[in-house]
């Protein structure tokens, strides 16, 4: 069985996923009722901020948020909304994607390039 890298999984999961720019994501967050959700560390915020209107659901709790039959099921995730996932990179946040596709969730989509690609398009983040 040939093993793959991270950057093997990260790629085919943007292969399956919807990517977006960050104008694409900051004309949906003025135009629709979508849901961004920030999966960053806690630290990362601190250090780096986030998006205004953003919802935090650290990587490692995704599953877990997504998941409508457990009790650590947080109401922003919601099969019926339009998700927009990110993190700092765009890297996390395909797998993430491609995670919530498989849990059933057909409105998502991620930022490609994160956070980063979004204050290096000079959008504004506000304190983590």
């Amino acid at each position: 069985m040939e093993h793959k890298t991270a950057s093997d999984l990260v790629k085919d999961a943007k292969q399956s996923i919807e990517n977006l720019s960050p104008e694409e994501v900051d004309e949906e967050l003025s135009n629709n009722d979508i849901t961004l959700i920030d999966i960053r560390e806690s630290e990362e915020l601190k250090q780096n901020g986030r998006i205004a209107g953003s919802v935090h659901a650290p990587r490692g709790m995704l599953e877990f948020y997504a998941d409508s039959t457990l009790p650590y099921h947080k109401q922003e995730f919601d099969k019926n909304k339009r998700l927009i996932l990110h993190c700092a990179s765009g890297g996390r946040s395909a797998l993430a994607a491609a995670t919530l596709k498989q849990m059933g969730y057909e409105n998502v989509a991620h930022m490609d390039g994160g956070i980063n690609a979004w204050k290096q398009s000079g959008k504004p983040v506000i304190e983590g």
